[in-house]
């Protein structure tokens, strides 16, 4: 099962802005699951850690319910799609109001094993 779909993990409800998360993920897709930890370290957005905390928890399905090892782990998909949005008005003068949206976002990775180079 884990062959054909690969290692899957979820958060949904960050408190963020899908438009902000997509410009980290577009970081690491592609990239190794070490490489990428390590290059969300150092990644000075603040989306950065919900991502890392996602790539961590399916680096850690991986080893624990599959027995991959973390170096053969890379990340093939990755993408943020939009949550809820919640609305919220703060009060201007002249009886105006401003509407506010407070928007989040739903988070997937997806890893796979790199196949073994053949010699």
């Amino acid at each position: 099962m884990a062959e054909t779909e690969g290692i899957r993990a979820t958060a949904r409800h960050i408190p963020m802005a899908a438009q902000k998360v997509r410009l980290v993920v577009d970081l690491i897709r592609g990239r190794g699951a070490v490489e990428a930890l390590e290059l969300l370290r150092f990644t000075p957005k603040s989306a950065a850690t919900p991502v890392s905390k996602l790539v961590r928890s399916a680096i850690a399905n991986a080893e624990e319910n599959f027995g991959f090892s973390r170096d053969d782990l890379f990340v093939s998909e990755i993408y943020a799609d939009q949550g809820p949005t919640r609305r919220w008005r703060r009060f201007g003068g002249r009886g105006r109001y401003k509407p506010i949206r407070k928007r989040s976002s739903h988070l997937t990775v997806v890893l796979r094993e790199r196949e073994p180079a053949e010699a």
